[in-house]
């Protein structure tokens, strides 16, 4: 039984991101390494999480839900971390990837030195539906090889040393920045339009039933419905993102260490989180990986 990693999320209801996530992690890692938080103690959540380490929650609804939820991972990964050598804790769709020119996953963090926090950058999978008509079935990336820079989900993820998460997942106290080159975060949100459109019904739900306004819940704006906009208006910007040659973004981490600095007096670090607005083709190397 390997002891190098462990992957932790906390899910509800999302089924396709979930076996996206159950692939990934459970194929790197090993099932019996895999955390799952099964919020609301969904039959469809635990069948497909079979083999892992499901905890069972209550799924009421509650306005400071992101605030409750990242109390506990903090929680399970500081317990985690006496067990395995780093720790891997995100939302279900989003996945730490290593560039395959490197190797394993697995492997990679083995030969990592201990007491960091490292964070991937972060790249959104994007459905250009005009180009990529097929629906994605057993595979994302292939069928979807469109990305763009997301530097919300350059997310300090991968933890050896013990520090506090922000909720979010956004920021930690670890006042070291590491971004190694060939760690990406993929964000899937955004990977298929018609997945996109019932996912947001459900959490768009889950918004409505804690029965509070944006500003007096501690839950993600894009929960709520008045903040979604046109689904397919959404999409098809998508198009207007211009797409650069080639794949080295070497020069992004490089923004990511000049501006890096203390978040105010709140003890997390930060670096600047600038829009860009670029888009780029994954090389064929990293088709069905994800």
């Amino acid at each position: 039984m390997q002891t190098v990693a462990a992957a932790v999320t906390m899910v509800r209801d999302d089924a396709f991101f979930l076996r996206a996530w159950l692939r990934h992690y459970g194929g790197l890692l090993g099932r019996e390494n895999c955390y799952v938080l099964n919020h609301g103690r969904g039959a469809e959540v635990a069948a497909l999480a079979a083999g892992c380490n499901i905890i069972g929650l209550p799924g009421d609804p509650h306005p400071n839900f992101d605030m409750k939820r990242w109390r506990l991972l903090n929680g399970l990964v500081a317990g985690l971390r006496g067990y395995y050598a780093h720790v891997i804790v995100g939302d279900v769709d989003e996945l730490v990837v290593l560039d395959p020119a490197e190797g394993s996953l697995l492997d990679w963090l083995a030969d990592q030195p201990g007491r960091r926090v490292l964070t991937p950058l972060g790249l959104e999978v994007i459905h250009r539906p005009e180009l990529e008509p097929d629906p994605v079935t057993e595979v994302i990336l292939g069928p979807r090889r469109h990305v763009r820079l997301a530097p919300l989900y350059s997310k300090p993820c991968i933890l050896s040393l013990g520090t506090k998460i922000a909720r979010g997942g956004h920021f930690t106290q670890a006042s070291k920045l590491h971004t190694p080159d060939p760690l990406y975060l993929l964000h899937l949100k955004y990977c298929d339009f018609a997945t996109y459109a019932e996912v947001m019904d459900r959490r768009n739900a889950v918004a409505a039933a804690a029965g509070v306004a944006v500003k007096e819940a501690a839950i993600g704006r894009h929960w709520f419905a008045q903040a979604r906009g046109e689904d397919r208006a959404l999409f098809e910007g998508f198009a207007d993102l211009p797409l650069q040659e080639g794949f080295d973004l070497g020069w992004v981490r490089r923004r990511m260490h000049r501006s890096w600095r203390a978040r105010g007096e709140t003890g997390f670090w930060q670096f600047d989180l600038p829009d860009y607005r670029q888009q780029y083709l994954l090389p064929e190397r990293f088709f069905g990986m994800v």
